[in-house]
């Protein structure tokens, strides 16, 4: 059997303790070093924590500053991720969002784990996984979840929740920067629809006028047989529809611009009616209208061409839609602190879910785009009218508010010029309107004298004496109302 033979040194130095005394110095020796050892033990663990502490704080400022910096024309997921991975020396960042629903990663995830973030979002589960060092949380801005992260590595939980709440900020500042720029993208594609409508518009408007002009001195030239005359009036009758097509667009181009300045005159409704129904006399199709008005003194203050212009459109839908025979109703009266303008239709019932809907332009009831052809302008030039006086429009009635006080303005006297043989010169930048006015005027006997710019014309004012002066308002250069207001003052005696 085996034997174990254990061998003792003497040792080499050796202490004594005789007397009791040293006994009690020999322990709190002891003592002081056991509290003297824990004390450094926990000191060096609070400066580890400290540090620890410092450098998260660091990593967040890092991370928050950073956020501040990404592209926001960019997607906001694969920028964050790479940030929080870099910033934070992390293994894996995985982050889901909900706004895009994409999955964005950085570091190195397991096959099975790609949708870990997703997963988070869609269990509202969060915590700490021990066995993958794996830290998720949702993001959460205002109460309302917006994605979630997921961390795998060392890293403090009060780091986590702070790194998930600068996260989600800036997910959040991206979708405001987003929703910003598709509003602003909007405004200006409607400010670039309106600039194409007005371009349009003007473009039609002046051939049209040298249409009409040519159309209405055919007459004039010599006498048509009955074909003719019936051909001329068939022109005259399209380029008006045309022309009114013109004069909506530039309505509605200027309207959109929200720089349109609203006359604020005092106009008696009774009046406005009146005018309004005797212009469009000529395109009511046969039906009777009825109107209403108790008050024969209602009166408001507002612009008399936007009032005009809404209560036509609002007709011109009524004899379109009207079924045949029936008649129209145009009524205004006092409502409360407004003035109520209806008309009034017997037509097709319009869908509740389209009558709010039909004052957006370019929208048309389905029941109505084979019944009837338009464009789907003229409701919105309604509204854009109501707006403008701080009003409101409904599917068959338009409210204006009336105003506490009111201004009232001296009327003008209308002009005339007198029909004897004399010298006219013709101003316009247009050669076919100078061309129709010089055939008309020269059949009549009127000597014509043409410039085509302001500069021309004050120039010939100097040398010629004139009967009357045909001025276009809109000229490159000088402008057709500041050319006459420079004869004016260059020569007081002109007649007006």
């Amino acid at each position: 059997m085996p034997v174990s033979i254990t061998f003792f040194y003497q040792p080499l130095l050796t202490f004594t303790i005789s007397d009791p005394r040293d006994w009690v110095a020999l322990g709190a020796f002891e003592l002081s070093a056991l509290v003297v050892s824990r004390v450094s033990s926990r000191e060096q663990r609070s400066t580890r924590e400290a540090t620890l502490h410092r450098t998260s704080m660091e990593q967040l400022y890092e991370l928050s500053r950073s956020t501040l910096l990404i592209n926001l024309h960019q997607p906001p997921g694969p920028q964050l991720t790479l940030l929080i991975y870099q910033v934070f020396a992390v293994e894996a960042v995985a982050l889901f969002d909900a706004n895009s629903a994409k999955c964005d990663r950085a570091g190195v995830w397991a096959e099975g784990e790609t949708d870990l973030a997703k997963e988070c979002l869609l269990s509202h589960t969060e915590g700490f996984d021990p066995v993958t060092r794996t830290s998720r949380r949702q993001l959460r801005i205002g109460g309302v979840t917006i994605g979630a992260l997921a961390i795998r590595g060392e890293i403090d939980p009060l780091v986590t929740d702070a790194l998930a709440s600068l996260t989600a900020i800036a997910l959040d500042r991206s979708v405001s920067f987003e929703k910003e720029n598709r509003i602003e993208a909007a405004h200006q594609t409607e400010r670039l629809r309106a600039a194409v409508l007005d371009s349009l518009a003007h473009a039609f408007k002046t051939p049209l006028t040298a249409i009409q002009t040519a159309n209405a001195g055919l007459n004039e030239v010599g006498p048509l047989n009955s074909a003719q005359k019936e051909l001329v009036s068939l022109v005259e009758a399209e380029t008006s529809e045309l022309g009114q097509l013109s004069t909506r667009l530039l309505q509605t181009a200027k309207l959109d611009a929200e720089d349109v300045n609203v006359v604020r005159d005092e106009i008696v409704v009774a009046d406005l009616v009146s005018k309004t129904l005797q212009k469009q006399s000529g395109h009511l199709e046969g039906h009777k209208v009825e109107v209403a008005v108790p008050d024969p003194d209602l009166s408001m203050r507002g612009d008399g061409d936007l009032l005009s212009m809404a209560l036509t459109q609002f007709l011109d839908n009524a004899v379109k839609y009207s079924f045949k025979g029936t008649a129209i109703k145009v009524e205004a009266r006092e409502s409360h602190s407004e003035v109520l303008i209806s008309v009034h239709n017997h037509g097709p019932v319009i869908p509740i879910s389209d009558r709010e809907r039909i004052f957006q332009r370019f929208y048309r009831s389905e029941g109505s785009k084979q019944a009837v052809a338009g464009t789907g302008i003229g409701l919105s030039t309604v509204k854009m009218a109501a707006d403008a006086h701080r009003g409101t429009c409904g599917s068959l009635a338009m409210r204006m508010k009336e105003q506490p006080s009111f201004s009232r303005f001296p009327g003008r006297k209308e002009t005339s010029m007198n029909s004897h043989q004399g010298t006219v010169m013709i101003v316009d930048d247009e050669r076919s309107i100078r061309l129709s006015l010089r055939t008309i005027l020269s059949s009549l006997g009127f000597t014509i004298v043409e410039a085509c710019r302001g500069e021309e014309a004050l120039a010939l004012v100097r040398t010629t004496q004139f009967d009357a002066v045909l001025l276009d308002i809109n000229m490159p250069g000088i402008g057709g109302v500041d050319v006459c207001r420079i004869m004016r003052k260059a020569s007081p005696g002109l007649p007006s």
